[in-house]
Order: structure tokens, then sequence, then C-alpha cells
């Protein structure tokens, strides 16, 4: 039987109002963004040409690069990248980050004149009333440096993504007059962001919609419109999701979520979500590689990959309860791996190239314990069976091999 007419799905009864209205895009941010975590290591070329080779496999849209402006680190760093995306003829597009001055922009001309690769000028700006009350900025002084710098970025023939830090706490009246000058002097992307972690999905759908409604429809251009969010209050995907179906066209995420204080929204949570919604075109990829991209940006960065962590951590499918594992085993034993990986998890682990684990600790049957042994081809015999049993009953955690293996072999 197919297992999905074994599951009442309550997740597709939704309006269609409730659907993004486009293909969904995804920026990764991991190599900038992400980089701004604390707790990071700043790779070398050589682990980041890996993770950018990763993301292409992934099929993830556009990478930022880095920000050029932060120094000959940087500009080495982003130079590389972009030959590299140039010699691969990937399909992964480009931009670099950029503080809305021209000593950030000029570096990112300077690398697209050496490497031949388009890179888009995300050039961003605090804009928020808090932000603006702790820096003495004035409202003209607002528009005065959006207009500057991206008028200068379109002089040196670089397309310009405007983005507004901290948007989600932001005034409309400011929201309005920032990103319809951005569009007057020539940006063709919008990206607003979730900078401090402060939104809501109620908010943000709420926030998007004014941006689409106020200040895109009225330009009469076709203006790509980007989420960025952060972590905060542990509703980046919620979020991402809600700037999607409000039509937001593109979110920004980072592997495993890195980012400062709490993080960015999750990369390939999002790949998951947009996979198993079936949301176009990420319903077409194949994701047998997300576990090792993860793992890439974990090692490269120095941020370890928790073991509840979604899809990718070590107990992402991995159980030892006697009563999840019988339900596997079960499963198993009709030659159903789908069955198998679907009674006991919402995340269908053969689509991302991974499989169920059953282990035997405190908690298990003897089920874990006759199934351990015969995936293994160990003769199955009552005595070990039995002091396999008794050692996790009498355990604190779940058994490694080596203590199972003590009991096998009747030590």
């Amino acid at each position: 039987m197919n297992t999905s007419e074994l599951i009442y799905d309550w997740n597709a009864l939704y309006p269609k109002s409730l659907h993004p209205p486009g293909p969904v895009l995804l920026t990764d941010e991991t190599l900038r963004d992400g980089l701004q975590s604390p707790s990071v290591r700043d790779p070398t070329i050589e682990q980041k040409i890996e993770i950018l080779h990763l993301m292409e496999g992934l099929g993830i849209n556009t990478l930022d690069l880095g920000l050029p402006g932060a120094g000959p680190r940087a500009v080495e760093h982003v130079t590389a990248l972009a030959r590299k995306i140039v010699a691969h003829k990937m399909k992964i597009t480009a931009y670099c980050a950029a503080r809305t001055v021209e000593s950030d922009i000029r570096p990112i001309a300077e690398i697209v004149q050496k490497t031949g690769l388009p890179i888009e000028v995300a050039a961003f700006l605090g804009s928020s009333p808090i932000r603006r009350y702790t820096e003495a900025w004035s409202s003209d002084f607002l528009l005065q440096t959006t207009e500057k710098a991206i008028k200068y970025a379109v002089s040196l023939g670089l397309e310009v993504m405007y983005v507004t830090e901290d948007t989600t706490r932001c005034d409309p009246e400011t929201v309005k007059k920032l990103y319809a000058a951005a569009i007057d002097c020539g940006a063709h992307a919008l990206v607003i962001c979730d900078t401090a972690g402060h939104a809501t999905p109620m908010g943000t759908l709420a926030l998007v919609k004014f941006v689409l409604e106020e200040v895109v429809k009225p330009s009469e251009k076709k203006i790509r419109v980007e989420w960025h969010g952060h972590c905060d209050r542990g509703l980046a995907i919620a979020n991402s999701m809600a700037a999607l179906v409000a039509g937001a066209n593109c979110v920004h995420a980072t592997a495993l979520g890195l980012g400062e204080r709490v993080g960015n929204t999750q990369m390939d949570q999002m790949l998951v979500n947009l996979k198993l919604m079936g949301i176009a075109p990420w319903d077409r990829q194949d994701l047998t590689q997300l576990k090792r991209y993860c793992e890439a940006v974990s090692t490269a960065t120095g941020v370890p990959i928790p073991a509840n962590y979604p899809v990718v951590g070590e107990d992402a499918f991995r159980t030892a309860t006697g009563v999840h594992a019988a339900a596997v085993i079960k499963a198993y034993k009709k030659k159903d791996i789908e069955l198998a990986n679907t009674v006991y998890s919402g995340v269908p682990s053969h689509y991302f190239g991974l499989e169920q684990i059953i282990d035997i600790g405190p908690m298990s049957g003897k089920s874990n314990v006759l199934f351990w042994l015969e995936r293994r081809g160990i003769p199955v015999d009552d005595a070990v069976v039995e002091r396999i049993y008794k050692c996790a009953k009498q355990s604190d955690h779940t058994l490694s091999e080596a203590e199972i293996m003590e009991c096998v072999e009747g030590a």
C-alpha cells in the first residue's frame, strides 16, 4: 500500500491564499552573515569552495560571497569564490554585502572586473527609530545616504539589492520613503530584515504585504522582494514561510542557522520543509547531500551539530524506545522502506539519503536486541539476547556498539 494513503494530512487543508504565489528562491548567507556569529571560525578558501559546491548541488539559487569592504582577506576569499563559479559555469548567482558607502561598493566592482562574474550589491542601512535615535541619524540623512550609494553602484554597472536593517521595527512612513527612493535610484530588489529577531509570523505577513502594496505595486516596476530573518524568538522558519505566503520572492538563510546571537533562518530546514510541502521548484530537488552540506559547514566553522537537530542531527532518525522501535521493525519486516521511514517520523529519512536507526537502551524491548543482531548478521541466541537485554535495562544510557559486542562475546 502507498504510505501516503495511510496518512491523513491536515497540513494540506488550507486555502490557496496561504500558498506562496510563485516559485520560491533561496539565498545562502552562510559565508557572510553566518560568519558574524562570535562562536565561528572563518573557514579557509578551500573550505568555502567545498561549501560552495554543495550549495550548487542542492540547487540553492544565490549566495552572499562576503563583504569585500571588510579588508584584504575578505577580498581574497570573495575573489576566489567568484572565480570558481565562473570556472565551473555554476548556476548559482552571487551578491556581496556592502554598507551604503562608496568604499564598500568599489571593491565589488573591482572583483566583477577581475573575475567576469556578475555580482549584485546588497547595500544595507539601519532604518528603525531605535537605531536612528542611537546613531543620531535624521530621516534626511538616511534618504541622502541611500540615494548616493545606489546611484554610485549603478554608475559602476552593478545591480543593486537595497537592504533595510531592522525593518520589522521600523515605522511605515520610513519604510515607504526609503524603499521608494531606492527603487527610483535604480534598485531592482528590496530586502526586508528581521535583524533583531523581533517578528512573529503575523507581523511578517503584515509587513511584507505592506511593502508589496504600498511600495512595489505603485512603482509599476518588477521588483524582487526578499526576506532576511533571525531566530531570537525561535520563529525564523515560521516567519520565512509567512513572508513567502505574503508574496516575498526569496528567503535568506544559513546552514544550521548560523549567525549573530542565536542565528538566522536555517537553510537546511527551509529546504526540508519546502520539499515536504511540495513547493516549486524544491519538490524536484535532490537533497541527499543535505547532511554533507551541514557537516561541511560544521567542520569549517567549528560549530557542532546538536544531536537532536532536525534531519541531520545524530538522533534525528534514531530510536531506542521499545514501542517506537517495534513499529519501525514491523514496517521493515513488511519490506517497506518508506513505511519504516514514516511510521514514527514526520520526515521520511530516505528523501535525504538517510535511514532509521534502531539502538538498544534502558527503554528498549527485546525486539530492539533481535533487530540489532539481525542487521549485523550476528547469530541470534537466547542467552546472548538475554545478556544484552539485561545490560540495557541496568544501564542509564543507550549502549554503544562496544558494550553490546561485549555481551555478544559473553564478557
